[in-house]
C-alpha cells in the first residue's frame, strides 16, 4: 500500500480503521487469556476470583521493598490536578491533561474534532 498516494482525510480514515481493529484484537485476546486463566483455575479446583483474591491480598500484607520516598508520605504532588477531558459516552472515563494522551483521545482527534469539545464544563 503506498501511503503517499493517499489523501489526508483517507490517511485519517485508515488510522481510524486500524486503531478499531487493534482494540478489537486486543480484547478478543484478552478475552481469551480470561477464559485460559478460568480453565486453569477450575483445573485445579478453584475460581478465578479466588486465585485474584488470594495474590491482591498477599501482596496488600507484604512490605514494600526498596528505597523509602522522602518527605511526606500521602501528599499529592504539588502540580496535581483533577480531571480536565471527560469521555463523550462513557462516564466516568477522563483524562487530567498530563501525560500521554489516551487511546480515545486520540480517536477523537483523528476524526478531526477539537479537544476543547472533551473539556469539562466549569463548575461540575
Amino acid at each position: 500500500m503506498d501511503l503517499n498516494a493517499l489523501s489526508l482525510t483517507e490517511l485519517r480514515r485508515l488510522a481510524t480503521r486500524i486503531d478499531t481493529e487493534i482494540r478489537r484484537r486486543n480484547e478478543a485476546a484478552r478475552r481469551t487469556f480470561l477464559k485460559k486463566m478460568k480453565k486453569m483455575a477450575a483445573d485445579e479446583g478453584l475460581s478465578l476470583t479466588e486465585v485474584i483474591g488470594e495474590i491482591a491480598q498477599t501482596e496488600k500484607s507484604q512490605p514494600a521493598t526498596g528505597r523509602k520516598r522522602k518527605g511526606k508520605t500521602g501528599s499529592k504532588k504539588p502540580g496535581a490536578q483533577g480531571l480536565k477531558y471527560h469521555h463523550p459516552e462513557k462516564f466516568g472515563v477522563g483524562w487530567s491533561g498530563r501525560g500521554r494522551r489516551p487511546q480515545w483521545v486520540l480517536d477523537w482527534l483523528a476524526q478531526g474534532k477539537p479537544l476543547e469539545a472533551l473539556e469539562k464544563p466549569a463548575g461540575k
